[in-house]
């Protein structure tokens, strides 16, 4: 696991959602989505990272 971050798992991987829609992804490390904002879950998009501006 990446702190506040994904869980990287070696692929590919094929992730069977609870709904039954079935996600694959064939590359050679895939990151997983921990946080839930990602807007390609169950993959991660990075938006973990996405912070506000701080005002100067």
């Amino acid at each position: 696991m990446v702190p506040g971050g994904p869980v990287m798992v070696e692929g590919p991987v094929r992730i069977e959602m609870p709904d039954g829609a079935v996600v694959e992804s064939d590359r050679f490390l895939v990151a997983i989505c921990a946080c839930k904002r990602s807007k390609t879950f169950p993959l991660c998009d990075t938006s973990h990272r996405r912070r506000a501006r701080a005002v100067e």
